[in-house]
């Protein structure tokens, strides 16, 4: 494998590093139960999605995924710097579930256009498969949002309309 792919693989591997601990500050931020366990959620897939990515790195400088995903961030990425939003005391869980769909969607873009040029059909499935499960992600935090906004749920729209 090129050196370019094993870069892109990890720098992947460092971006859902930062989204994990963007979801965990998140969850300790919450007061609302179940935006935390939301939160909480998207962490634990999120560490998951790392070990995609893991499996599939070449390089010798990480030599174990846990101790990789439980070291401090190697730099400053956005998703950190989103975090470090939600540590401020006027960050709510609306503020918090708006930063993450931005979030997630740019990442399913960016996954989709690694995706595209990968020719080596494992690393090509590693990030099809991501691509799916950030937009799940965005879907379920989309879902939590609207729950905490009080929105009309999916299944009652054509209802809520038609009255």
């Amino acid at each position: 494998m090129s050196s370019d792919i094993q870069e892109a693989i990890r720098r992947s591997l460092e971006t859902e590093k930062n989204a994990m601990l963007f979801y965990q500050y998140g969850a300790r931020q919450f007061k609302d139960a179940a935006a935390k366990k939301t939160f909480e959620l998207l962490s634990r897939e999120e560490r998951e999605h790392a070990g995609h990515f893991y499996r599939i790195y070449k390089g010798g400088d990480i030599p174990s995924l846990d101790a990789f995903l439980d070291s401090a961030p190697e730099n400053e990425a956005s998703w950190i710097a989103s975090s470090k939003k939600l540590c401020g005391e006027d960050m709510t869980e609306k503020m918090a579930m708006e930063i993450a769909m931005d979030k997630e969607k740019q990442l399913e873009k960016a996954l989709s256009d690694v995706a595209v040029r990968m020719t080596d059909p494992e690393v090509r499935a590693v990030y099809d498969l991501n691509v799916k499960e950030t937009h799940n992600h965005y879907l379920v935090i989309e879902a939590e949002y609207s729950r905490i906004m009080r929105m009309v749920d999916e299944s009652d729209m054509d209802t809520f309309v038609r009255e």
